[in-house]
């Protein structure tokens, strides 16, 4: 039996990344895994074989639908046809899940620009999608397909707004990076894809939101590097789930209807600065004075939990203390705090431009 208090005390000051300690540290305080060591192998494989399960209901099945639609005339009825508005229609719902996947493509491409990373090949590709025997349509061919006839589909009076219309270049860049690596293979970029998507299936009220990929990045890099072959292999499944938990505890701050909630991130920006008073009255009233919001800038630090503001190594540790607090939120407000507090002369010195520049 794992000893919870003392694992989050020994957390909180950095886990080491030697022998994939920090992978089972997250894994523990992301409640992933249990506290009873002796379960760990099987509820494994069964949260595995669940996310092989997701990947044939979510994206399997359905592309075999796609590639078997408008085989025939009889595919196109009056019930259901690629105009039908009703909610429960195939092509409707193939059209809406096209929106959301292209956004989530367009946001995985970019993750951490500042390491190669995400644009290699990852060691283990999914083989369920990549089996070669495979005739259905893949997460890849959907975002093809859809950027090449969305070059066709311009927004109009007519109202065609249901698919992206991206810049004239993207597409063929788009293609040109999926060129990149041979058939059987799959960057991490695709691995990120493909468990955002799953994410967005799964949860219809939040589904993706700009931002996710950026708090999915990280979780993702630190299993996919684990020592433990027979746990990196396995880290698009236990990234899912970790990234799931994690979700579960921060999904309110990427509800707009709940800003303005307790529990919504406009509070939580309020508070940053209502902390920021406590310990440096001087410093919140020069940011007051010069009508600095907290919504200018801590919203980003907030919502993606400071990925954007560190560099990938330092914003890993910075989560081994998150992860390990158990009010771990309340604690990002205080490094948010703290933030503000490091650069105060420079912050109390500058006019507002300077110091939005600073904060930003």
């Amino acid at each position: 039996m794992i000893a919870l208090e003392k694992l989050r005390e020994l957390s909180f000051s950095g886990i080491p990344c030697e022998g994939g300690l920090r992978c089972l540290c997250w894994k523990i305080l992301l409640n992933y895994l249990p506290l009873e060591r002796a379960s760990w192998t099987s509820i494994l494989a069964k949260q595995r074989e669940l996310y092989s399960q997701f990947l044939r209901e979510m994206i399997i099945q359905p592309g075999i639908a796609k590639a078997n639609m408008g085989v025939s005339r009889e595919d196109v009825t009056f019930e259901d046809h690629p105009l039908n508005p009703n909610p429960d229609s195939r092509w409707n719902t193939y059209f809406k899940d096209n929106e959301v996947l292209l956004q989530i493509d367009k946001d995985v491409r970019r993750l951490c620009p500042d390491i190669s990373f995400f644009q290699r090949a990852t060691e283990y590709p999914c083989l369920l999608i990549l089996d070669p025997q495979n005739e259905f349509e893949t997460l890849r061919k959907r975002v093809e397909q859809t950027t090449l006839k969305s070059q066709t589909v311009a927004r109009n009076r007519s109202g065609v707004t249901n698919m992206s219309s991206p810049h004239k270049s993207s597409a063929p860049a788009a293609l040109n990076e999926y060129a990149v690596l041979p058939n059987g293979c799959e960057a991490h970029w695709e691995v990120v894809e493909r468990i955002l998507f799953i994410y967005a299936k799964l949860n219809p009220g939040i589904a993706y939101v700009q931002g996710m990929n950026e708090i999915v990045g990280p979780l993702y890099y630190t299993f996919a590097t684990d020592p433990n072959s027979e746990w990196k292999e396995h880290a698009e499944a236990d990234t899912f789930f970790c990234f799931t938990n994690l979700m579960a505890e921060i999904r309110d701050n990427f509800i707009k209807s709940l800003d303005d909630s307790q529990c919504g991130i406009t509070y939580k920006m309020e508070k940053v600065y209502s902390t920021l008073k406590d310990k440096d009255v001087e410093l919140y009233l020069k940011l007051q004075e010069q009508n600095i919001k907290p919504q200018f800038f801590a919203f980003r630090w907030l919502t993606l939990l400071l990925s954007q503001e560190f560099l990938l190594p330092d914003v890993i540790r910075i989560w081994d203390s998150l992860f390990a607090d158990d009010s771990r939120f309340d604690f990002l407000l205080l490094v948010c705090c703290a933030m503000l507090i490091l650069i105060r002369e420079q912050l109390l010195e500058g006019d507002f431009t300077v110091n939005m520049r600073l904060l930003q």
